[in-house]
Protein backbone atom coordinates (compact mmCIF):
# COMPACT_ATOMS: atom_id res chain seq x y z
CA UNK A 1 0.00 0.00 0.00
CA UNK A 2 2.17 2.98 -1.44
CA UNK A 3 0.95 6.43 -2.87
CA UNK A 4 3.81 7.40 -4.66
CA UNK A 5 2.52 11.25 -5.30
CA UNK A 6 -0.15 13.52 -4.07
CA UNK A 7 -0.56 16.16 -6.43
CA UNK A 8 -3.47 19.27 -7.56
CA UNK A 9 -3.51 19.73 -11.31
CA UNK A 10 -5.50 21.50 -14.03
CA UNK A 11 -7.43 20.02 -15.77
CA UNK A 12 -5.36 20.25 -18.99
CA UNK A 13 -2.69 18.74 -16.74
CA UNK A 14 -0.77 20.91 -15.58
CA UNK A 15 1.11 20.24 -12.47
CA UNK A 16 0.31 23.08 -9.95
CA UNK A 17 2.09 21.39 -6.82
CA UNK A 18 2.85 17.92 -6.71
CA UNK A 19 4.77 16.22 -3.41
CA UNK A 20 5.99 12.73 -4.16
CA UNK A 21 6.77 10.17 -1.44
CA UNK A 22 9.34 7.21 -3.48
CA UNK A 23 12.06 8.21 -5.62
CA UNK A 24 10.94 8.83 -8.87
CA UNK A 25 12.21 11.17 -11.78
CA UNK A 26 10.43 14.51 -12.80
CA UNK A 27 10.27 13.05 -16.13
CA UNK A 28 7.93 10.44 -14.58
CA UNK A 29 5.77 11.86 -12.49
CA UNK A 30 4.98 14.88 -15.19
CA UNK A 31 3.98 12.45 -17.92
CA UNK A 32 2.24 10.56 -15.40
CA UNK A 33 0.08 13.86 -14.76
CA UNK A 34 -0.12 15.24 -18.47
CA UNK A 35 -1.68 11.48 -19.36
CA UNK A 36 -4.52 11.45 -16.66
CA UNK A 37 -6.76 13.83 -18.43
CA UNK A 38 -6.69 12.06 -21.37
CA UNK A 39 -8.26 8.78 -18.84
CA UNK A 40 -10.96 10.69 -17.51
CA UNK A 41 -14.11 9.90 -19.25
CA UNK A 42 -17.42 12.22 -19.13
CA UNK A 43 -20.26 10.91 -17.34
CA UNK A 44 -18.62 8.88 -15.17
CA UNK A 45 -19.24 8.51 -11.37
CA UNK A 46 -15.55 6.60 -10.96
CA UNK A 47 -13.26 8.04 -9.20
CA UNK A 48 -10.31 5.88 -9.81
CA UNK A 49 -8.53 4.81 -12.84
CA UNK A 50 -6.00 1.84 -13.40
CA UNK A 51 -3.60 1.70 -16.37
CA UNK A 52 -0.88 -1.44 -16.63
CA UNK A 53 1.32 -0.01 -14.15
CA UNK A 54 -0.32 2.69 -11.35
CA UNK A 55 -3.39 3.58 -10.12
CA UNK A 56 -5.00 7.41 -10.19
CA UNK A 57 -7.54 7.84 -7.23
CA UNK A 58 -8.79 11.62 -8.12
CA UNK A 59 -11.45 13.97 -6.80
CA UNK A 60 -12.18 17.34 -8.76
CA UNK A 61 -12.33 20.37 -6.67
CA UNK A 62 -13.84 23.21 -8.78
CA UNK A 63 -11.78 23.72 -12.04
CA UNK A 64 -8.66 21.16 -10.67
CA UNK A 65 -7.87 17.87 -9.35
CA UNK A 66 -6.48 16.33 -6.13
CA UNK A 67 -4.90 13.47 -7.25
CA UNK A 68 -3.26 10.67 -6.14
CA UNK A 69 -1.20 7.96 -7.61
CA UNK A 70 -0.62 4.97 -6.14
CA UNK A 71 0.21 1.20 -6.91
CA UNK A 72 -1.92 -1.24 -8.47
CA UNK A 73 -1.40 -3.01 -4.60
CA UNK A 74 -2.13 -0.48 -2.92
CA UNK A 75 -5.57 -0.88 -0.27
CA UNK A 76 -8.30 1.37 -2.13
CA UNK A 77 -10.46 2.23 0.32
CA UNK A 78 -7.52 3.72 2.28
CA UNK A 79 -6.19 5.53 -0.69
CA UNK A 80 -10.07 6.96 -0.48
CA UNK A 81 -9.99 7.85 3.09
CA UNK A 82 -6.39 9.26 2.56
CA UNK A 83 -7.77 11.31 -0.58
CA UNK A 84 -10.78 12.24 1.77
CA UNK A 85 -8.81 13.69 4.40
CA UNK A 86 -6.48 16.26 1.74
CA UNK A 87 -9.52 17.40 -0.18
CA UNK A 88 -10.78 18.82 3.54
CA UNK A 89 -7.01 20.09 3.95
CA UNK A 90 -6.71 21.71 0.69
CA UNK A 91 -9.76 24.55 1.70
CA UNK A 92 -8.05 25.36 4.88
CA UNK A 93 -4.85 26.57 3.20
CA UNK A 94 -6.04 27.97 0.23
CA UNK A 95 -9.06 30.49 0.30
CA UNK A 96 -9.08 30.44 -3.57
CA UNK A 97 -9.18 26.96 -5.24
CA UNK A 98 -7.85 28.19 -9.04
CA UNK A 99 -4.18 28.00 -10.07
CA UNK A 100 -3.14 31.87 -8.64
CA UNK A 101 -4.41 30.50 -5.27
CA UNK A 102 -2.89 26.96 -5.33
CA UNK A 103 0.46 28.73 -6.68
CA UNK A 104 0.21 30.91 -3.88
CA UNK A 105 -0.20 28.45 -0.88
CA UNK A 106 1.72 25.70 -2.58
CA UNK A 107 4.93 25.15 0.17
CA UNK A 108 2.19 25.33 2.92
CA UNK A 109 -0.17 22.51 0.98
CA UNK A 110 3.45 20.31 0.14
CA UNK A 111 3.96 20.69 4.14
CA UNK A 112 0.10 19.25 5.02
CA UNK A 113 0.33 16.41 2.52
CA UNK A 114 4.05 15.35 4.56
CA UNK A 115 1.94 15.48 7.74
CA UNK A 116 -1.31 12.94 6.23
CA UNK A 117 1.15 10.73 4.30
CA UNK A 118 4.67 9.33 5.25
CA UNK A 119 6.97 7.34 3.14
CA UNK A 120 4.10 6.65 1.17
CA UNK A 121 1.77 5.37 4.09
CA UNK A 122 -1.41 7.20 5.42
CA UNK A 123 -0.51 8.83 9.33
CA UNK A 124 -3.64 8.48 11.67
CA UNK A 125 -3.96 12.10 12.12
CA UNK A 126 -7.02 14.43 12.02
CA UNK A 127 -7.40 18.27 10.28
CA UNK A 128 -6.82 20.01 13.60
CA UNK A 129 -3.90 17.99 14.38
CA UNK A 130 -2.19 18.88 10.81
CA UNK A 131 -2.82 22.74 11.37
CA UNK A 132 -1.01 22.00 14.80
CA UNK A 133 2.03 20.57 13.46
CA UNK A 134 2.52 22.58 10.90
CA UNK A 135 2.46 25.59 13.36
CA UNK A 136 4.71 24.54 16.08
CA UNK A 137 7.41 26.07 17.20
CA UNK A 138 10.93 24.92 15.52
CA UNK A 139 13.66 25.85 18.73
CA UNK A 140 16.46 25.51 15.82
CA UNK A 141 14.73 27.79 13.88
CA UNK A 142 14.49 30.53 16.64
CA UNK A 143 17.90 29.65 17.91
CA UNK A 144 19.32 30.27 14.24
CA UNK A 145 17.55 33.80 14.47
CA UNK A 146 18.61 35.04 17.67
CA UNK A 147 22.20 34.07 16.92
CA UNK A 148 21.69 36.30 13.08
CA UNK A 149 19.98 39.18 14.89
CA UNK A 150 22.88 39.42 17.39
CA UNK A 151 25.09 39.32 14.33
CA UNK A 152 23.43 41.96 13.01
CA UNK A 153 23.38 44.11 16.14
CA UNK A 154 26.99 43.72 16.14
CA UNK A 155 27.63 44.81 12.92
CA UNK A 156 25.82 47.98 13.21
CA UNK A 157 27.47 48.72 16.57
CA UNK A 158 30.85 48.49 14.29
CA UNK A 159 29.46 50.57 11.62
CA UNK A 160 28.39 53.21 13.99
CA UNK A 161 31.93 53.39 16.23
CA UNK A 162 33.79 53.76 12.41
CA UNK A 163 31.28 56.86 11.49
CA UNK A 164 32.45 58.20 14.70
CA UNK A 165 35.98 58.05 14.11
CA UNK A 166 35.75 58.88 10.79
CA UNK A 167 34.28 62.29 11.63
CA UNK A 168 36.60 62.62 14.66
CA UNK A 169 39.31 62.19 11.66
CA UNK A 170 37.63 64.88 9.70
CA UNK A 171 37.20 67.53 12.56
CA UNK A 172 40.89 67.29 13.94
CA UNK A 173 42.08 67.36 10.32
CA UNK A 174 40.29 70.66 9.34
CA UNK A 175 41.64 72.16 12.65
CA UNK A 176 45.19 71.62 11.24
CA UNK A 177 44.47 73.03 7.84
CA UNK A 178 43.51 76.16 9.50
CA UNK A 179 46.47 76.80 12.39
CA UNK A 180 49.16 74.68 11.08
CA UNK A 181 52.38 76.01 9.76
CA UNK A 182 55.07 74.36 7.69
CA UNK A 183 59.07 74.76 8.58
CA UNK A 184 60.86 73.91 5.44
CA UNK A 185 64.40 74.12 4.58
CA UNK A 186 66.00 73.45 0.88
CA UNK A 187 70.01 73.31 -0.16
CA UNK A 188 70.42 74.88 -3.33
CA UNK A 189 68.15 77.25 -5.54
CA UNK A 190 64.66 75.71 -5.22
CA UNK A 191 60.63 77.02 -5.27
CA UNK A 192 58.03 74.90 -2.76
CA UNK A 193 54.44 75.72 -2.80
CA UNK A 194 52.00 74.23 -0.89
CA UNK A 195 48.52 75.34 0.29
CA UNK A 196 46.89 74.73 3.82
CA UNK A 197 43.44 75.25 3.29
CA UNK A 198 44.09 78.70 1.65
CA UNK A 199 46.11 79.46 -0.97
CA UNK A 200 49.51 79.89 1.09
CA UNK A 201 52.57 80.20 -0.67
CA UNK A 202 55.81 79.83 1.03
CA UNK A 203 59.12 79.83 -0.88
CA UNK A 204 62.42 78.94 0.14
CA UNK A 205 65.39 80.15 -1.64
CA UNK A 206 69.11 80.12 -1.59
CA UNK A 207 72.59 81.16 -3.07
CA UNK A 208 75.13 79.25 -2.90
CA UNK A 209 76.13 77.32 -0.05
CA UNK A 210 73.54 79.38 2.34
CA UNK A 211 70.15 78.06 4.25
CA UNK A 212 67.73 80.45 4.01
CA UNK A 213 63.96 80.48 4.53
CA UNK A 214 62.18 83.50 2.91
CA UNK A 215 58.46 83.78 3.71
CA UNK A 216 56.61 85.77 0.97
CA UNK A 217 54.02 87.36 3.32
CA UNK A 218 52.36 90.36 0.88
CA UNK A 219 51.64 87.70 -1.90
CA UNK A 220 50.03 85.38 0.72
CA UNK A 221 47.73 88.27 1.82
CA UNK A 222 46.81 89.47 -1.35
CA UNK A 223 45.88 86.42 -2.71
CA UNK A 224 44.13 85.81 0.23
CA UNK A 225 42.24 88.61 -0.27
CA UNK A 226 41.33 88.23 -3.96
CA UNK A 227 40.17 85.21 -4.23
CA UNK A 228 37.62 83.37 -2.14
CA UNK A 229 38.19 80.59 0.12
CA UNK A 230 38.96 77.49 -1.10
CA UNK A 231 36.10 75.45 0.78
CA UNK A 232 33.59 77.69 -1.12
CA UNK A 233 34.54 76.71 -4.63
CA UNK A 234 36.27 73.14 -4.14
CA UNK A 235 33.40 70.49 -4.65
CA UNK A 236 31.92 68.67 -1.51
CA UNK A 237 34.00 66.42 -0.02
CA UNK A 238 32.82 62.34 -0.36
CA UNK A 239 30.13 62.71 -3.37
CA UNK A 240 32.27 61.35 -5.61
CA UNK A 241 31.78 61.84 -9.58
CA UNK A 242 28.45 63.31 -10.38
CA UNK A 243 27.03 61.58 -13.57
CA UNK A 244 24.55 63.16 -15.61
CA UNK A 245 22.85 63.16 -19.01
CA UNK A 246 24.92 65.31 -21.54
CA UNK A 247 23.09 67.15 -24.50
CA UNK A 248 23.61 64.69 -26.79
CA UNK A 249 21.75 62.25 -24.89
CA UNK A 250 19.15 63.94 -23.95
CA UNK A 251 18.61 64.47 -27.68
CA UNK A 252 18.93 61.09 -28.38
CA UNK A 253 15.80 60.26 -25.62
CA UNK A 254 13.93 62.83 -27.29
CA UNK A 255 13.77 61.49 -30.88
CA UNK A 256 12.89 57.87 -29.00
CA UNK A 257 9.55 59.76 -27.64
CA UNK A 258 8.83 61.44 -30.82
CA UNK A 259 8.83 57.88 -32.43
CA UNK A 260 6.27 56.51 -29.98
CA UNK A 261 9.02 54.60 -27.23
CA UNK A 262 8.05 54.66 -23.93
CA UNK A 263 11.22 56.28 -22.23
CA UNK A 264 11.47 55.60 -18.20
CA UNK A 265 13.84 58.12 -16.69
CA UNK A 266 16.03 57.43 -13.75
CA UNK A 267 14.58 59.72 -10.73
CA UNK A 268 15.41 59.48 -7.31
CA UNK A 269 12.81 58.18 -4.96
CA UNK A 270 12.15 61.12 -2.67
CA UNK A 271 11.01 60.75 0.91
CA UNK A 272 7.23 59.77 0.33
CA UNK A 273 7.52 58.94 -2.80
CA UNK A 274 4.95 55.70 -3.66
CA UNK A 275 4.08 53.65 -6.55
CA UNK A 276 0.11 54.33 -6.93
CA UNK A 277 -1.71 51.34 -5.19
CA UNK A 278 -5.37 50.85 -4.39
CA UNK A 279 -7.49 53.24 -2.42
CA UNK A 280 -6.37 52.18 1.59
CA UNK A 281 -9.12 50.19 3.60
CA UNK A 282 -11.25 52.65 5.88
CA UNK A 283 -14.14 50.97 6.77
CA UNK A 284 -13.70 47.57 9.28
CA UNK A 285 -15.82 45.24 6.04
CA UNK A 286 -15.03 45.76 2.57
CA UNK A 287 -16.88 43.87 0.09
CA UNK A 288 -15.70 44.23 -3.96
CA UNK A 289 -17.61 42.79 -6.85
CA UNK A 290 -15.45 42.45 -9.85
CA UNK A 291 -16.09 41.04 -13.06
CA UNK A 292 -13.67 40.48 -16.18
CA UNK A 293 -14.41 40.64 -20.12
CA UNK A 294 -13.78 38.47 -22.64
CA UNK A 295 -15.17 39.14 -25.99
CA UNK A 296 -14.53 38.25 -29.28
CA UNK A 297 -16.39 40.11 -32.08
CA UNK A 298 -16.81 39.33 -35.71
CA UNK A 299 -15.42 41.76 -38.44
CA UNK A 300 -18.40 41.38 -40.47
CA UNK A 301 -20.97 41.10 -37.83
CA UNK A 302 -21.77 38.73 -34.54
CA UNK A 303 -20.08 37.66 -31.80
CA UNK A 304 -17.56 34.17 -31.52
CA UNK A 305 -16.65 34.58 -27.81
CA UNK A 306 -18.75 36.69 -24.89
CA UNK A 307 -18.12 35.50 -21.38
CA UNK A 308 -17.97 37.17 -18.02
CA UNK A 309 -16.27 35.92 -14.87
CA UNK A 310 -17.14 37.56 -11.51
CA UNK A 311 -16.26 37.46 -7.71
CA UNK A 312 -17.58 38.66 -4.53
CA UNK A 313 -14.74 39.18 -2.13
CA UNK A 314 -14.28 40.14 1.09
CA UNK A 315 -11.89 42.39 3.36
CA UNK A 316 -11.96 42.51 7.40
CA UNK A 317 -9.43 44.92 9.25
CA UNK A 318 -9.95 43.63 12.26
CA UNK A 319 -10.39 40.26 13.37
CA UNK A 320 -13.23 41.12 15.70
CA UNK A 321 -15.49 41.91 12.96
CA UNK A 322 -14.92 38.64 11.38
CA UNK A 323 -18.19 36.79 13.11
CA UNK A 324 -20.36 38.04 10.32
CA UNK A 325 -22.55 36.90 7.44
CA UNK A 326 -23.39 38.94 4.49
CA UNK A 327 -26.70 39.15 2.99
CA UNK A 328 -26.79 40.16 -0.92
CA UNK A 329 -29.43 40.19 -3.85
CA UNK A 330 -28.57 39.23 -7.44
CA UNK A 331 -30.19 41.52 -9.90
CA UNK A 332 -31.90 38.20 -11.69
CA UNK A 333 -29.92 37.65 -14.33
CA UNK A 334 -31.26 34.26 -15.82
CA UNK A 335 -27.80 33.85 -17.76
CA UNK A 336 -25.39 33.94 -14.39
CA UNK A 337 -24.52 30.95 -13.09
CA UNK A 338 -23.49 31.34 -9.11
CA UNK A 339 -20.88 28.99 -7.21
CA UNK A 340 -20.17 29.53 -3.99
CA UNK A 341 -16.78 28.86 -2.18
CA UNK A 342 -16.37 25.73 -0.79
CA UNK A 343 -16.93 26.98 3.31
CA UNK A 344 -19.60 28.61 2.73
CA UNK A 345 -22.88 27.40 3.51
CA UNK A 346 -24.51 26.43 0.00
CA UNK A 347 -28.57 25.61 1.48
CA UNK A 348 -27.86 29.34 3.26
CA UNK A 349 -27.16 31.00 0.51
CA UNK A 350 -30.01 28.91 -1.93
CA UNK A 351 -32.96 29.87 0.49
CA UNK A 352 -31.97 33.32 1.76
CA UNK A 353 -28.96 34.52 -0.55
CA UNK A 354 -27.01 35.06 2.66
CA UNK A 355 -23.35 34.63 2.51
CA UNK A 356 -22.11 32.43 5.78
CA UNK A 357 -19.17 29.88 6.93
CA UNK A 358 -20.50 26.44 7.15
CA UNK A 359 -19.28 26.27 11.00
CA UNK A 360 -20.84 29.57 12.10
CA UNK A 361 -17.89 29.72 15.55
CA UNK A 362 -15.54 30.36 12.59
CA UNK A 363 -14.14 34.03 11.63
CA UNK A 364 -13.46 35.06 8.33
CA UNK A 365 -9.88 35.95 8.54
CA UNK A 366 -8.65 39.57 8.88
CA UNK A 367 -5.77 41.33 7.17
CA UNK A 368 -6.33 39.72 3.95
CA UNK A 369 -4.06 41.50 0.74
CA UNK A 370 -5.77 43.23 -1.64
CA UNK A 371 -7.17 40.85 -3.54
CA UNK A 372 -9.20 39.80 -0.57
CA UNK A 373 -11.11 36.14 0.39
CA UNK A 374 -13.36 34.92 -2.63
CA UNK A 375 -16.83 34.47 -0.97
CA UNK A 376 -18.87 33.81 -4.83
CA UNK A 377 -18.12 33.54 -8.57
CA UNK A 378 -20.23 33.64 -11.31
CA UNK A 379 -20.60 33.60 -14.99
CA UNK A 380 -22.25 34.47 -18.00
CA UNK A 381 -21.96 33.02 -21.73
CA UNK A 382 -23.55 33.95 -24.78
CA UNK A 383 -24.05 34.69 -28.55
CA UNK A 384 -26.12 37.25 -28.32
CA UNK A 385 -24.87 40.59 -29.35
CA UNK A 386 -27.18 42.74 -27.67
CA UNK A 387 -25.41 41.82 -24.76
CA UNK A 388 -22.14 43.43 -25.93
CA UNK A 389 -21.13 47.00 -23.96
CA UNK A 390 -19.28 48.10 -26.98
CA UNK A 391 -19.34 47.23 -30.62
CA UNK A 392 -16.60 48.58 -33.36
CA UNK A 393 -17.27 48.61 -36.68
CA UNK A 394 -14.18 48.86 -39.39
CA UNK A 395 -14.35 49.71 -42.93
CA UNK A 396 -11.10 49.84 -45.40
CA UNK A 397 -11.22 50.87 -48.75
CA UNK A 398 -8.51 51.58 -51.11
CA UNK A 399 -8.28 54.52 -53.78
CA UNK A 400 -5.48 55.39 -55.79
CA UNK A 401 -2.31 55.91 -53.80
CA UNK A 402 -4.41 55.70 -50.27
CA UNK A 403 -6.20 53.46 -48.24
CA UNK A 404 -8.86 55.25 -46.22
CA UNK A 405 -10.25 53.73 -43.25
CA UNK A 406 -13.23 54.60 -41.03
CA UNK A 407 -13.62 53.20 -37.97
CA UNK A 408 -17.14 53.68 -35.46
CA UNK A 409 -18.06 52.59 -32.42
CA UNK A 410 -21.66 52.12 -30.78
CA UNK A 411 -21.99 51.98 -26.95
CA UNK A 412 -24.75 49.90 -24.78
CA UNK A 413 -26.89 51.84 -22.92
CA UNK A 414 -26.58 49.44 -20.10
CA UNK A 415 -22.75 50.86 -19.39
CA UNK A 416 -21.34 54.19 -18.88
CA UNK A 417 -17.95 53.37 -20.16
CA UNK A 418 -14.13 54.92 -18.84
CA UNK A 419 -10.93 54.71 -19.98
CA UNK A 420 -11.85 53.43 -23.80
CA UNK A 421 -8.89 52.56 -26.09
CA UNK A 422 -9.04 51.53 -28.90
CA UNK A 423 -6.31 49.78 -30.63
CA UNK A 424 -5.99 49.39 -34.20
CA UNK A 425 -2.87 47.65 -36.08
CA UNK A 426 -1.61 49.22 -39.00
CA UNK A 427 0.84 48.33 -41.63
CA UNK A 428 4.71 49.62 -41.46
CA UNK A 429 4.57 53.66 -41.47
CA UNK A 430 7.55 56.07 -42.22
CA UNK A 431 5.55 58.48 -40.34
CA UNK A 432 2.38 58.75 -38.66
CA UNK A 433 -1.26 58.55 -40.20
CA UNK A 434 -3.04 61.20 -41.73
CA UNK A 435 -6.05 61.82 -38.91
CA UNK A 436 -9.08 63.35 -41.01
CA UNK A 437 -11.68 62.94 -38.54
CA UNK A 438 -12.14 61.83 -35.04
CA UNK A 439 -14.47 61.49 -31.56
CA UNK A 440 -11.76 62.31 -28.77
CA UNK A 441 -7.99 61.91 -28.92
CA UNK A 442 -5.55 59.60 -31.09
CA UNK A 443 -1.53 58.44 -30.24
CA UNK A 444 0.61 56.97 -32.89
CA UNK A 445 2.97 53.89 -31.41
CA UNK A 446 5.36 53.52 -34.33
CA UNK A 447 7.48 51.09 -32.94
CA UNK A 448 4.69 49.13 -32.53
CA UNK A 449 2.50 50.38 -35.45
CA UNK A 450 -0.08 50.70 -33.55
CA UNK A 451 -2.94 53.49 -33.53
CA UNK A 452 -4.79 53.90 -30.54
CA UNK A 453 -7.93 56.05 -30.24
CA UNK A 454 -8.95 57.19 -26.72
CA UNK A 455 -12.21 58.32 -25.38
CA UNK A 456 -12.18 59.50 -21.58
CA UNK A 457 -16.21 58.74 -21.08
CA UNK A 458 -19.01 57.42 -22.97
CA UNK A 459 -21.80 57.94 -21.98
CA UNK A 460 -26.05 59.37 -23.05
CA UNK A 461 -23.87 62.33 -24.90
CA UNK A 462 -22.18 59.70 -27.26
CA UNK A 463 -23.38 56.94 -27.52
CA UNK A 464 -21.34 56.58 -30.60
CA UNK A 465 -18.31 58.08 -32.89
CA UNK A 466 -16.12 57.76 -35.07
CA UNK A 467 -12.53 58.02 -36.53
CA UNK A 468 -10.91 58.31 -39.86
CA UNK A 469 -7.54 58.10 -41.21
CA UNK A 470 -5.52 57.81 -44.02
CA UNK A 471 -2.52 55.87 -44.94
CA UNK A 472 -0.44 54.03 -47.80
CA UNK A 473 -2.41 51.04 -49.67
CA UNK A 474 -2.73 48.52 -47.59
CA UNK A 475 -4.47 44.81 -47.30
CA UNK A 476 -7.75 45.20 -45.52
CA UNK A 477 -6.68 42.39 -43.10
CA UNK A 478 -3.70 44.50 -41.49
CA UNK A 479 -6.23 46.02 -39.64
CA UNK A 480 -7.41 43.35 -37.34
CA UNK A 481 -7.59 42.39 -34.68
CA UNK A 482 -8.42 45.56 -33.19
CA UNK A 483 -8.20 45.53 -29.42
CA UNK A 484 -10.69 47.18 -26.53
CA UNK A 485 -9.49 48.30 -23.09
CA UNK A 486 -12.52 50.07 -20.73
CA UNK A 487 -13.50 49.74 -17.47
CA UNK A 488 -17.07 50.42 -16.26
CA UNK A 489 -18.70 50.83 -12.44
CA UNK A 490 -21.93 49.11 -13.61
CA UNK A 491 -21.58 45.17 -13.78
CA UNK A 492 -23.41 42.28 -15.46
CA UNK A 493 -24.49 40.16 -12.62
CA UNK A 494 -26.06 43.61 -10.42
CA UNK A 495 -25.17 42.23 -7.63
CA UNK A 496 -25.81 44.31 -4.03
CA UNK A 497 -24.90 43.69 -0.70
CA UNK A 498 -27.90 44.70 1.14
CA UNK A 499 -26.75 44.14 5.08
CA UNK A 500 -23.82 42.66 7.76
CA UNK A 501 -25.24 40.16 9.89
CA UNK A 502 -23.13 39.99 12.66
CA UNK A 503 -23.49 36.14 14.83
CA UNK A 504 -22.81 37.27 18.23
CA UNK A 505 -25.25 40.17 18.40
CA UNK A 506 -24.98 43.49 18.91
CA UNK A 507 -24.10 46.17 16.15
CA UNK A 508 -22.63 45.19 12.82
CA UNK A 509 -19.88 46.59 11.32
CA UNK A 510 -19.70 49.13 9.07
CA UNK A 511 -19.22 48.27 5.60
CA UNK A 512 -18.61 49.94 2.10
CA UNK A 513 -19.03 48.24 -1.16
CA UNK A 514 -17.00 48.64 -4.85
CA UNK A 515 -17.79 47.36 -7.94
CA UNK A 516 -15.91 47.20 -11.20
CA UNK A 517 -15.92 45.71 -15.20
CA UNK A 518 -13.07 45.74 -17.04
CA UNK A 519 -11.61 43.99 -20.34
CA UNK A 520 -9.27 41.02 -19.88
CA UNK A 521 -9.27 39.72 -23.70
CA UNK A 522 -11.58 42.11 -25.59
CA UNK A 523 -11.09 41.62 -29.79
CA UNK A 524 -12.51 42.27 -32.97
CA UNK A 525 -10.98 39.78 -35.27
Amino acid sequence: MVVLAASIISKSGKALVSRQFVDMSRIRIEGLLAAFPKLVGTGKQHTYIETENVRYVYQPIESLYLLLVTNKQSNILEDLETLRLLSKIVPEYSYSLDEEGICKTSFELIFAFDEVISLGHKENVTIAQVKQYCEMESHEERLHKLVLQSKINETKDIMKRKAIEIDKSKIDKNRGEKGGYMSLQSMGSGRIESGFGSDMNISSTGSGSGFGLNTDVDSFSSKSKGRPPASATAPPKGLGMQLGKTQRANQFLESLKAEGEVIVEDVRPSVGQSKPAAPPLTDPVTLTVEEKLNVSLKRDGGVSNFDVQGTLSLQILNQEDGLIQVQIETGGNPGILFKTHPNINKDLFSNENILGLKDPNRPFPAGQSSDGVSLLKWRMQSVDESVVPLTINCWPSVSGNETYVSIEYEASSMFDLQNVVISVPLPALREAPSVRQIDGEWRYDSRNSILEWSILLIDNSNRSGSMEFVVPPADSSVFFPISVRFTASNTFSDLKVLNILPLRGGTAPKFSQRAQLSTENYQVV
